[in-house]
């Protein structure tokens, strides 16, 4: 460990982004429908995310999980900043309300790839896997 005049490890990363709890999360589990959860919870990642899962294990078009999935990444940039995240470090998958910012961007990893947009599948891939290798492994396979 590298320490300097102000104590702590020089070399050291940010420090992980724990979001706060996301009360669409308690919605989905008791089985409100996702977009009963988004009218009441816009700005929630978690239900943008369900939205997408939804659609996507309906068969929908793959622009429209893209679209989906695009909304609740969005939302989770706000929501990531607003807790002190300055555009890199980790957001663990073991805290369950950064779930739905992690699941927002593998939906939108995968979504890209199903319509060809390869650039925008390896960059949502790649932040997915250095923001959480486990969700990487959980939801990307």
């Amino acid at each position: 460990m590298t320490s300097g005049p102000f104590g702590g490890d020089l070399m050291a990363g940010p420090p992980p982004t724990h979001l706060p709890a996301d009360p669409a999360d308690a919605e989905l589990a008791g089985g409100d429908s996702p977009a009963a959860v988004v009218r009441r919870h816009p700005e929630s990642p978690a239900a943008w995310a369900a939205m997408a899962a939804q659609a996507q294990e309906a068969g929908a078009d793959d622009v429209t999980v893209y679209a989906y999935a695009r909304v609740g990444y969005h939302r989770s940039l706000d929501q990531l900043r607003r807790n002190g995240w300055k555009g890199h470090g980790p957001v663990p998958w073991e805290h369950e309300p950064n779930r739905g910012f992690l699941r927002s961007l593998a939906l939108l990893a995968l979504a890209a790839r199903a319509i060809g947009e390869t650039a925008e599948w390896e960059r949502c891939s790649t932040f997915l896997r250095d923001s959480s290798a486990s969700a990487a492994d959980e939801l990307l396979g």
